[in-house]
């Protein structure tokens, strides 16, 4: 490119320097010199200037080729994107059936946990309910067979002693302490028998509230896993002030 310039200026200096032609803005330059210096011009040029006219006369070709590429390229990443978000799609679907299945197959298990749970504790209290019942009812026919064979005892002694007047009374004392006696040991056996029952229950009212927990937190968790709110109460079963209580 420096061989250009200086022949161009070259060029310049020759018009500058050429005689002119009077009455007119005309010259005249010899010819030969100034064809010489075009011709360096020519031959200096690169040719690269050529490559760009060419890409510049096939410009509308190459912008149509490169938009029909850009076109195809944007038409196969959506074609792709499609696709992917299809095959993400699908994925969640089969993610979220499995998800479904697996929570209904711990609520079926939770369930059939809960109602075992239910009737072993339901067969639990009655057999403990019949024992205590039982154990009751010898109890208290054993106190009352003490507290008869004490009256009896007592009578008795109060007819044997009635004839004398301190025995008389001593035997009224007797009596009525034999009958006290009788009395207080048939509420102390109704007592105890009571609290045996009263410990049987308290101890089926713990396992049961213990399986009721159990299914709740199992519920909860269900739940939770599946994005929703608190579980929701089953019928059949509340909250009381002290635990768990099944209803009927």
């Amino acid at each position: 490119m420096y061989r250009v310039f200086e022949s161009l200026d070259a060029l310049v200096t020759v018009v500058e320097e050429a005689r002119g032609v009077p009455m007119t803005s005309n010259c005249v330059v010899p010819r030969g010199d100034v064809l010489e210096l075009l011709d360096d011009v020519r031959e200096a040029l690169p040719g690269e200037l050529d490559d760009a006219q060419d890409v510049l006369d096939r410009r509308d070709d190459l912008i149509g080729e490169a938009e029909r590429e850009a076109e195809q390229a944007r038409s196969g990443a959506q074609a792709d994107a499609e696709q992917m978000l299809a095959d993400a799609q699908a994925e969640a679907t089969r993610l979220v059936e499995e998800a479904r299945a697996e929570a209904e197959q711990t609520l079926a298990q939770a369930r059939h946990e809960a109602e075992r749970a239910v009737g072993e504790g339901r067969r639990q209290y009655t057999e403990l309910t019949d024992r205590a019942r039982a154990e009751a009812e010898r109890l208290d026919a054993a106190g009352r067979a003490t507290y008869d064979r004490y009256v009896t005892d007592g009578l008795a002694e109060q007819a044997r002693l009635v004839s004398q007047t301190e025995v008389v009374r001593t035997a009224h004392a007797e009596g009525a302490r034999v009958v006290d006696a009788a009395q207080a040991e048939s509420d102390r056996l109704r007592r105890e028998c009571d609290g045996y029952v009263d410990a049987k229950l308290a101890e089926f009212e713990e396992t049961l509230g213990k399986a009721l927990r159990t299914v709740g937190q199992g519920r909860s968790q269900l739940w939770r896993g599946q994005g929703g709110g608190p579980a929701p109460v089953a019928p059949g079963y509340g909250r009381s002030g002290t635990g768990m209580d099944l209803i009927d």
